[in-house]
């Protein structure tokens, strides 16, 4: 007999492997994004709903799940499976957003409990004769029965002692369901499943999304059965037929296949169908949960065919991560190289003088006779934040342009910058502050150990501190700046100072453009894209495949 393998070291590589799913993000608007994002959902569907808790838990009872499409009668054949109305059929039921799913009573705790579908919440119903029970001893509240909130989903928990145990049905919304939390509920619950019952009806077994479901059943090899529901007998052979055709030119054509002719009781107002419509799919889902090789067999079917799929599918995911990673890249590059390139091209002007321009060179040529030295540096620190800011502005531009060329340039959290209390200006401005007063807190060390040296009268700082700026900023065109102050403090001071001040300015330079790079660069790192997952899914497979 053939028997699943449940070893602790297959489960936690199974676990880890999990994890690795669960942490991969595609928050990039690639091409590819949707595709990996639906295959990364799927997955842990599967795991999480499937493969852990049944590996985990090999003697819980088989769960079937039906699905299908609107109108396929899915809610009917589950209910004549049971032999009362436990599902409400009809298009517009009210438990649409609710699945239902039906076992023994003896099995109840196995679904009671949060082993698979954990993130929907429990409901209890109480039968119809219970709840009248209630209502006449003035039972109002159901303690099983929690309210729930609007947008929470549920799991609605009903047994039937007509359900042979170990044997459980679940009715899931349409998997064409105009709402788009149904369709995606819908195809969670089927990888929940041992068996996939898939219901079709002879006017729409030709359609394109039960046969995507059918093809992906068949790709993972999941223990799978059909029902072609709704036949009218007057076409029941020709329907059959042409079905049966279409399932062997899929590669389906050994799927169990049941067919249930059109009857009154079919029409989805609550009525239930003949015992004798159902009975050969009944006897079929009966035998699996009952037969020990049988049910080995569909359980080890569908979890090998889960895990076997990993092969193909986990690769598919890690390019989708590497993708990810190499938009993140250009992303980061594009914002770096623009900042290198005018980090370099202040450089350039900074050396040409062109600081010296505008009102600062007009105070410099009119120093000392009509312009402070307080003026003088007031003047060239605002022309080194105009510069700056210029700068900033040109960087920003080219990395706009940039991005606009790259599909993951156009994500919402890249257009979307976080609030900042300050504009570019501002902080510039503050920043070329704090470097005239650092440099004439080093004007004034200069000045003071120049004045204990000669022991005269020494200058005044401020006025030193505007002629080493301008010497530092103004390029050829201070050039007397330099030689004035090695009149005022010393050559050998006036060197000192200039050199003090030129690396306090290459700093001051690199803390402001680098700030302003890296706020350009806060949402690219906010989004977590980067190269460990890609590996780390490489390896997580690996490591299950040894395993295994």
């Amino acid at each position: 007999m053939v028997t699943l393998d449940v070893r602790p070291q297959l489960l936690d590589a199974l676990t880890a492997l999990r994890d690795r799913v669960a942490a991969a993000r595609f928050p990039l608007p690639l091409a590819g994004a949707p595709r990996a994002r639906a295959n990364r959902d799927e997955l842990l569907a599967q795991l999480d709903d499937y493969l852990v808790p049944r590996l985990r838990a090999p003697e819980a009872p088989l769960l079937a799940v039906v699905g299908g499409s609107t109108g396929a009668g899915k809610s009917t054949l589950v209910n004549s499976l049971v032999g009362r109305v436990v599902s409400e059929a009809g298009v517009l039921r009210p438990t649409t957003r609710t699945p239902v799913l039906v076992c023994h009573p003896d099995d109840h705790h196995w679904f009671a409990g949060m082993r698979v579908l954990p993130d929907l919440t429990r409901v209890w119903v109480p039968r119809q004769a219970d709840a009248e029970t209630d209502e006449a001893e003035g039972d109002e509240d159901d303690p099983l029965t929690p309210l729930l909130e609007d947008e929470e989903r549920a799991l609605r928990i009903e047994t039937a002692d007509a359900l042979p145990r170990g044997l459980a049905l679940l009715d899931a919304p349409d998997v064409d369901s105009l709402v788009a939390e149904n369709r995606s509920l819908a195809a969670r619950l089927i990888s929940a499943a041992d068996v996939w019952v898939m219901v079709t009806t002879a006017s729409r077994y030709a359609d394109a999304v039960p046969w995507h479901l059918l093809r992906t059943a068949k790709e993972h090899d999941a223990s799978l059965v059909t029902v072609l529901d709704r036949v009218p007998h007057q076409v029941l052979a020709e329907v059959s037929r042409q079905y049966g055709a279409l399932l062997s030119k899929a590669g389906l054509g050994d799927l169990p296949r049941f067919t249930v002719p059109e009857l009154p009781e079919s029409t989805g107002n609550g009525g239930l169908l003949p015992s004798t419509a159902v009975a050969p799919l009944r006897a079929w889902l009966a035998h699996r949960a009952q037969d020990r090789d049988a049910r080995t067999r569909v359980m080890t079917r569908t979890a090998r065919g889960v895990l076997d799929s990993l092969r193909a599918r986990m690769p598919e995911l890690a390019g989708a991560v590497a993708a990810q990673y190499s938009a993140a890249v250009r992303l980061t590059a594009a914002v770096e190289d623009a900042y290198d390139s005018e980090h370099a091209r202040v450089g350039a002007r900074l050396e040409g003088g062109a600081v010296l321009t505008g009102d600062a060179l007009k105070r410099w040529q009119s120093y000392p006779l009509d312009c402070s030295a307080g003026e003088l540096l007031d003047a060239l620190v605002e022309s080194l934040g105009a510069l700056l800011l210029c700068a900033v502005t040109a960087a920003d531009e080219h990395i706009d342009e940039a991005w606009r060329r790259e599909p993951a340039g156009s994500a919402p959290e890249l257009a979307a910058r976080a609030p900042e209390p300050h504009s570019a200006e501002h902080r510039i401005g503050m920043a070329v502050r704090r470097w005239r007063r650092v440099l004439e807190e080093y004007a004034e060390d200069e000045v003071r150990a120049a004045g204990e040296a000669q022991g005269a009268s020494p200058p005044d700082p401020e006025i030193v501190a505007a002629l080493v700026a301008a010497a530092l900023l103004g390029g050829g065109r201070a050039r007397a700046a330099g030689e004035t102050l090695a009149e005022r403090i010393g050559a050998q001071s006036a060197l000192r100072l200039r050199d003090r001040g030129g690396r306090l300015l290459d700093e001051y330079l690199d803390t402001v453009l680098d700030a302003e790079r890296d706020r350009r660069l806060a949402p690219v790192d906010a989004l977590g894209v980067g190269p460990e997952p890609q590996a780390a899914l490489i390896a997580a497979l690996s490591l299950l495949q040894k395993e295994r």
